[in-house]
């Protein structure tokens, strides 16, 4: 199968939450192949724990990719403790001029239970507005179900769940199959 036949591998959705002291970030299991659902259990939410910090990340795009960010990642957080925004501005910087990194398919949303970034292969280093970041295939039905419910006197876990359940009710690269992590400050 040439690349240009190739159906290209979709979905995920991920949210991140920041309410109350706390960031939730919750990704679903869902793992597809054109129209096909290869697996509906991965785990796209991961906590790293470099040089003894704490971080939550979560990735939408090709997991290898993924992989190697948060290898990469988690490298920069060593090399700059308890300076996640620093971290992640690096690994943007050499994701886009490294000829390698700069191949790879991913978008990342990290915290430390402070700050909560996206981070992208552009070289973004965004810190959302409204404590609400989203990415991947489901992510602008999840942001708009999160905004619609930081109305209410729900916690960040509630909202992220709920969000994520709106999501797979609409997005068909989504499933109910959530991996969820909690971090405060």
């Amino acid at each position: 199968m040439s690349k240009e036949e190739f159906p290209g591998w979709h979905g995920t959705t991920i949210i991140g939450v920041r309410r109350g002291g706390e960031v939730v970030v919750a990704g679903d299991g869902q793992v597809s192949l054109g129209q096909t659902v290869i697996k509906g259990t991965a785990r796209k939410v991961r906590r790293l724990s470099p040089g003894g910090q704490d971080v939550v990340c979560g990735f939408a795009g090709s997991t290898a990719d993924a992989f190697t960010l948060l290898e990469r990642l988690e490298t920069k957080l060593e090399a700059t403790p308890g300076q996640l925004a620093r971290a992640c501005v690096e690994l943007a910087k050499d994701w886009r001029t490294d000829k390698y990194l700069s191949k790879l398919e991913a978008m990342l949303i990290v915290t430390d239970g402070d700050a909560l970034l996206v981070v992208t292969g552009a070289g973004d280093v965004l810190e959302p507005e409204n404590d609400i970041a989203a990415i991947g295939s489901g992510g602008n039905f999840a942001l708009a179900a999160a905004r619609g419910l930081m109305e209410t006197d729900k916690d960040a876990e509630a909202i992220a769940r709920a969000a994520m359940k709106i999501a797979s009710d609409i997005c068909v690269y989504t499933n109910g199959n959530l991996t969820v992590e909690k971090i405060s400050k």
